[in-house]
């Protein structure tokens, strides 16, 4: 059985409740990633911001011409999604991954003993299956025919 803690990405950027939104999207830009994890100073998971979360609060602030913030005066804690489902480590990777399809969601936030440890997205998952597609192309190749 192949676990989550074999693919996940652990060397993750994550922010606190506090942050801004600006801070969001400098990580976001600096990083090239999609999803924030956000964490207390435990590291217990407290919510995820995700690139649409960021998206969505400045296309309202643009459209909204009475209501215009600054993203850097709009805490994360006001974006982010609360109860965020997580998995365990050591999860069987396949359910992982059918659960992130039949849910619709992009990343599943990884947790050790409720701290927050990394974190599985679909990319993870898109080179997982690229990697074992190139390793049956090859397997095949070397068939006698």
């Amino acid at each position: 059985m192949i676990t989550v803690d074999e693919i996940m990405t652990t060397e993750t950027h994550t922010l606190p409740a506090t942050a801004t939104v600006a801070d969001a999207i400098r990580v976001m830009a600096e990083r090239s990633v999609r999803h924030i994890p956000i964490v207390d100073s435990e590291g217990i998971l407290e919510g995820l911001v995700t690139r649409h979360d960021v998206m969505a609060v400045l296309d309202s602030t643009l459209r909204a011409k009475a209501a215009r913030r600054d993203p850097s005066t709009i805490p994360l804690a006001e974006i982010m999604t609360r109860d965020v489902i997580t998995v365990d480590a050591g999860a069987n990777l396949r359910r992982a991954a059918l659960f992130l399809e039949e849910n619709e969601f992009s990343c599943l936030p990884v947790t050790i003993e409720g701290k927050f440890s990394g974190i599985v997205t679909d990319a993870d998952l898109v080179s997982v299956a690229i990697n074992l597609l190139e390793q049956l192309e090859t397997r095949k190749a070397s068939e006698p025919e």
